[in-house]
């Protein structure tokens, strides 16, 4: 794996990207059915995070591309009690682990593996609302994905965005924060696919990628996603997102424009006033978290200087709300040690120091103190492992 130095000042939260995949294509990433955790309970999961909404705009393409395998949509959406007029207002919220149940229902139905593909490349930045109309009037890409990465949870509570500079390339990936949630592999991919819209739109379309990286297995064949973004996919990252090189973040958009730029930052102000709760600090740490803890600097001052607090108040405030910043980033960990034993090949050791730790004696006491037991036992216990998927697709 290619270690990055990663550019505090270009990390944040959000999501999306987008892969382009013919209906007739074979499979490209697998699904998954083991998705709750087994073993024993992570301590410090309190309080316990709300269910994350995401806005049906993403995914509005949705019915249409189960249409197109002959699916009765209405049908398969009464068993989620939904109606497919839910569909038609961009507006409309639906719960974030519904969408990945609903996916994993959709890959059984069409036998298309790569059905979150194939809805993420229907869609793009228009789909973020407000906050995606913030981004493409921005007056460059810098401050058009530094406002993505603060604003995503408007539009999405259940990802969040990473931005990584190293050297003269910047990764703009997607992780999930919404912990146990069912066909991650299906949202992932999705996700990358908005992105690489997102991308196109902010950069016009002279703009390429270098890479394409998933914190996913390879699947048996990768053809189609190398015809979608025009490079070869790597697998088994400790990220999912799209690279490409640092000087696209200098130009405008072509749709930048001070005036609507404005207008749109009055509208995304009044949008965060009436979120509430929604937006409440343990959630912006949780989604800061998912950013730092693959990186070097997972600490409480690092969040704190993200957060824009001083670290005494960020202390005061997640004490008020009954955890505290160790509790929250041993969640992440977990979290993220949990999606990379169950979705990729990568060794414990990597695994480990991936997560920062020195010592893959140490992960492996903390692992087990998390989950009752050792990372390799959890990942032989959970049966699919990414190398068993591999292998059971390739029988087919």
């Amino acid at each position: 794996m290619v270690q990055s130095h990663r550019d505090t000042d270009l990390m944040f939260g959000a999501n999306c990207l987008t892969i382009g995949a013919s209906q007739e294509s074979r499979c490209c990433l697998r699904p998954r059915s083991d998705h709750g955790r087994s073993g024993g309970k992570l301590r410090s999961r309190r309080p316990s995070p709300r269910a994350a909404q995401v806005r049906v705009a993403p995914i509005m393409a949705l019915p249409s591309v189960l249409a197109g395998f002959g699916v009765d949509a209405s049908r398969l959406l009464r068993e989620f009690k939904l109606s497919p007029s839910v569909f038609n207002d961009p507006e409309n919220r639906i719960a974030y682990s519904t969408v990945g149940r609903i996916f994993g229902r959709c890959v059984e139905a069409t036998s298309c593996e790569h059905f979150g593909l194939l809805v993420g490349e229907r869609a793009g930045i228009s789909s973020l609302g407000a906050v995606g109309y913030l981004a493409q009037s921005a007056p460059n890409v810098r401050t058009a994905l530094h406002s993505l990465r603060r604003l995503y949870h408007i539009a999405d509570g259940g990802g969040t965005i990473t931005l990584d500079h190293h050297g003269g390339s910047v990764s703009f990936g997607y992780a999930i924060v919404e912990p146990d949630v069912p066909n991650a592999e299906q949202l992932i991919a999705a996700a990358v696919a908005i992105g690489f819209n997102m991308l196109r739109a902010l950069c016009g379309p002279q703009w390429h990628p270098t890479d394409v990286h998933f914190a996913l297995a390879a699947p048996p064949a990768t053809a189609r996603i190398r015809t979608a973004f025009h490079v070869a996919p790597r697998f088994d990252q400790e990220r999912s997102g799209i690279t490409f090189p640092a000087r696209w973040l200098a130009r405008p958009p072509p749709g930048a424009d001070p005036i609507l730029h404005r207008m749109m930052r009055e509208r995304v102000t009044e949008l965060l006033a009436g979120a509430g709760d929604d937006d409440d600090i343990v959630g912006r740490v949780r989604r800061q978290l998912r950013t730092m803890v693959t990186g070097p600097r997972c600490s409480i001052e690092a969040a704190s200087e993200h957060l824009g607090l001083h670290v005494r108040t960020l202390k005061r405030h997640l004490a008020a709300a009954g955890t505290t910043f160790l509790e929250l980033r041993e969640e992440a960990r977990y979290d993220t040690a949990c999606h990379l034993l169950r979705s990729t090949r990568m060794p414990v050791g990597e695994v480990a120091s991936t997560l920062g730790y020195a010592e893959c004696s140490s992960f492996t006491r903390a692992f087990g103190r998390w989950a009752g037991m050792g990372p390799a036992e959890w990942r032989s216990r959970r049966g699919r492992t990414a190398a068993s998927r591999a292998s059971r697709s390739r029988s087919r």
